[in-house]
């Protein structure tokens, strides 16, 4: 039951649990369960399993699982565009493609300034259409999630890709290892999740939270949380701009004043999570081997 699952630090976490939901295992037999995406119009969620290069597919309608894409990539962050169509960060590939709706799929930025990406890990769509992503060395580190390189570009940045003309622009240059990604309810601030501590000892293991001026530009940058159990890893937020972070142990939620409030204990490490289900108030959670979901009395913030 719930209960069981839910640890409550905070009294504001109290109303944001449901005493009788539990936390369901939908799927098993992944190698690293990654970058979960909610398709509203049917019914359906995409995720990665990045090491085994596939990505997989789970029916809400008729709890079926199958396999979505194979080859995928060595894909690792999705989402979805406002016009329905599924983006894709490609770790395998060092780029950001979109699926189109006849199933062709589009590369919409493969190079900054004539050099390949690092492995684009996790995205984000903003209302205007402009595309932005986090690129860490991860699936060049090893062959174990894409292909062994040395990095072109030599660090690991923030990007974004504009609606109108494809051209890719680094909006944040101080990371270690940028990672999760997901904007406030109002896009007036970003989120950014650095994991630098799988490379650097003693290296950041928190969100960063920017501000976001109408031309793109990003200022600020402090750190909003820094993770208690583990690494933060891919996150969204409710509509009242709560944050439902992957962690260790599990899903954090962290109130909007950085406080972390409560959280959803998972028998794995937790990579992402995603709001679905007809009201966005279904949380999907993929951890480690396997995909699980819990219902919850918050709404997602509405990104389609």
């Amino acid at each position: 039951m719930f209960r069981d699952v839910a640890v409550v630090l905070d009294d504001r976490f109290q109303r944001l649990h449901i005493g009788s939901a539990r936390l369901e295992k939908l799927a098993e037999g992944c190698r690293w369960a990654e970058g979960p995406a909610y398709f509203p119009a049917g019914r359906y969620l995409i995720w990665s399993d990045v090491p085994n290069d596939r990505m997989m597919r789970f029916d809400e309608t008729s709890g079926t699982v199958s396999v979505f894409r194979h080859s995928s990539g060595y894909s690792n962050g999705n989402t979805v565009d406002r016009q329905g169509r599924l983006v894709t960060c490609e770790h395998g590939n060092r780029r950001v493609t979109r699926t189109e709706h006849d199933g062709s799929i589009t590369v919409l930025a493969s190079h900054h300034q004539g050099k390949r990406f690092n492995s684009p890990n996790d995205v984000v769509v903003k209302s205007d259409g402009s595309i932005w992503f986090t690129d860490p060395a991860y699936g060049i580190d090893s062959d174990y999630e894409g292909h062994k390189a040395e990095s072109e570009i030599g660090a690991c940045h923030v990007y974004r890709i504009d609606p109108y003309t494809g051209d890719v622009r680094s909006v944040a240059d101080d990371f270690v290892r940028p990672n999760g990604i997901a904007f406030s309810p109002d896009e007036r601030r970003l989120y950014v999740a650095d994991t630098g501590a799988t490379h650097v000892k003693d290296g950041p293991r928190h969100i960063r939270v920017f501000d976001v001026d109408d031309q793109g530009g990003l200022s600020g940058g402090n750190v909003f949380a820094t993770c208690t159990q583990g690494l933060f890893d891919g996150f969204r937020l409710d509509e009242a701009g709560r944050i439902w972070t992957s962690a260790g142990d599990g899903v954090h939620c962290y109130e909007n004043d950085g406080t972390l409030i409560g959280k959803i204990l998972v028998p794995e490490a937790v990579a992402n999570v995603v709001f679905g289900g007809l009201k966005r108030n279904r949380l999907y959670i993929c951890a480690t081997t396997s995909l699980y979901s819990i219902m919850l009395p918050v709404n997602g913030a509405k990104t389609f």
